[in-house]
């Protein structure tokens, strides 16, 4: 079902981003001045088929999930704040983001996709797929390759029925302790890659923990080497549900024509892998900041997205994407309402 899903991709409107380009250097600026916003404005209108769009309807996707690579100490904060995060996220008792969806006028939703622990809650949509989070993946397969497949399908459906409700953005998310652990292991291993410059530190390791978390990640592409040949097989040896559901969220805007936001170093991963997938899912993609994670730079040198953002930020939860939308706010607002020359 995935291989019929991905036929359907077609490239962007060529038409319609050559008519905004043609309209932004007919603006009272230089040509190109806005940098930018100029080219968020023309990717928008190749992704929509319109010069002129409007964003009146934004989510952020928030995907928890636990990771059984956790239990080879990877992580200094106890597994318990994935679920801590998730209850604090979902009574909105003003995590980071929650106060910038908020301002950025965006929806967050919640996904538990194998959160320990965590029982129903209103504001927050159950599908665990996992109900303890996924296996450790230094001594067997994080999950089966059945299953990544059910979890990107599960994304590319929230993509749908986002697009009939009338969304127009979809930002990326996640949460989930020791989750920089599998993003970089399914960076290098997209990228064919062993060089532990590659892995970061995550959320404050200290020195000795840093060279074990290394060594664990080696370890575990060592171990799964012979099954590293596809991005599926990489979700399924050394991913997570998270970074299965983001992928399945990149692809699903492919298809529906919704421009998707990429945080940052677990979302990037999702990024690549979808991208290695079908190289047409990059055009609906935008990287909003740059991650401190190193891993994130090779990355997005890859897909040859380079985000717009500096900010130092490495907090995750789609932090970036919010502070991306409204950037997208600024570039609609100046392709449908600035002057032209031909108007003075």
């Amino acid at each position: 079902m995935l291989h019929e899903i991905l036929k359907q991709i077609e490239p962007l409107n060529i038409q319609a981003m050559n008519e905004a380009r043609e309209l932004q250097d007919r603006f009272i600026k230089p040509s190109g001045s806005l940098g930018e916003l100029e080219r968020i404005s023309i990717r928008i209108a190749g992704i929509t088929g319109r010069i002129h769009n409007a964003f009146t309807r934004k989510i952020i996707c928030l995907f928890g999930s636990d990771h059984g690579i956790y239990d080879e100490g990877v992580c200094s904060s106890p597994q318990e704040f994935t679920r801590r995060l998730m209850k604090v996220y979902a009574e909105n008792q003003n995590a980071g983001i929650n106060i910038l969806s908020r301002q950025a006028g965006a929806e967050l939703r919640l996904y538990d996709l194998g959160v320990k622990g965590l029982g129903t809650h209103d504001n927050i949509i159950t599908k665990k797929f996992m109900p303890n989070g996924t296996n450790n993946f230094l001594h067997e397969r994080a999950m089966t390759k059945e299953l990544s497949e059910q979890v990107i399908m599960y994304g590319i459906n929230i993509v749908r029925e986002a697009k009939s409700e009338g969304v127009n953005v979809i930002g990326t998310g996640e949460v989930g302790m020791s989750n920089t652990t599998p993003a970089c292991a399914c960076i290098m291993a997209a990228m064919k890659s062993r060089d532990t410059f590659l892995i970061g530190r995550g959320a404050g390791l200290s020195d000795d923990m840093y060279a074990h978390k290394k060594k664990v990640i080696l370890d575990a592409l060592d171990f799964h080497l012979s099954n590293l040949t596809d991005p599926l097989n990489i979700l399924s040896c050394v991913g997570g549900l998270d970074i299965a559901a983001m992928t399945g969220i990149f692809i699903g805007g492919a298809v529906y024509h919704v421009p998707v936001i990429i945080d940052g170093v677990i979302s990037i991963a999702a990024a690549l892998l979808a991208y290695q997938l079908e190289p047409l899912t990059r055009e609906y993609m935008f990287a909003s900041h740059e991650s401190l994670e190193p891993s994130y730079n090779v990355a997005s040198t890859s897909l040859n997205l380079y985000p717009p953002l500096h900010m130092n930020m490495r907090l995750g939860e789609g932090t970036g994407c919010a502070l991306f939308m409204q950037l997208i706010d600024d570039a609609l607002a100046v392709i449908n309402d600035m002057g032209t020359f031909d108007e003075l």
